[in-house]
């Protein structure tokens, strides 16, 4: 496992994306989240957004990519590409992205961050334990989370959410 947490610098450009899409989520009544999946060459593969309110509590950006790349990529396809997303994985969405064997994951926002952020906004949090992605998929990269304008921008969309 990579512990070293630092973003690259394509990172900032494919989480300014997840972003764009979590921004398009809240648009539709839904949490602000947004993922993209990236080959090994940048290019991207697959994209998604939340739709728990469109179709079901299961309806997690994370979760409807990996089971897109287990569809549509080899093992070392998989293994070799990046899931970008707006905020941590669930633990549901963290067991899906390991299961689909998807090697690397770049988040803008932690689940430490986001609970942090839900009691400052003085709303319920997640009926689920947000565990960090390293405590529930074993040998993964993972970078995160931001810092700056891109964590500020996903902040203010999850305080938009609940006000």
């Amino acid at each position: 496992m990579n512990m070293n947490r630092k973003l690259i610098s394509t990172d900032k450009h494919f989480l300014s994306l997840c972003i764009d899409l979590a921004e398009e989520a809240l648009k539709a009544g839904d949490k602000p989240f947004g993922s993209i999946l990236v080959d090994k060459d940048g290019n991207i593969l697959a994209q998604a957004r939340n739709k728990v309110n469109a179709l079901n509590a299961l309806a997690h950006p994370e979760y409807e990519l990996a089971a897109w790349a287990l569809n549509n990529l080899t093992s070392e396809q998989r293994r070799q590409s990046t899931m970008y997303t707006s905020g941590e994985h669930c633990p549901m969405c963290a067991g899906a992205h390991g299961m689909a064997g998807i090697g690397t994951v770049v988040y803008a926002a932690s689940g430490r961050q986001l609970n942090e952020w839900l009691q400052e906004f003085n709303v319920s949090l997640s009926p689920i334990n947000l565990l960090p992605i390293e405590d529930v998929v074993k040998d993964i990269i993972v970078r995160g989370p931001a810092g700056g304008e891109l964590l500020e921008r996903i902040k203010r969309l999850h305080k938009k959410s609940h006000v």
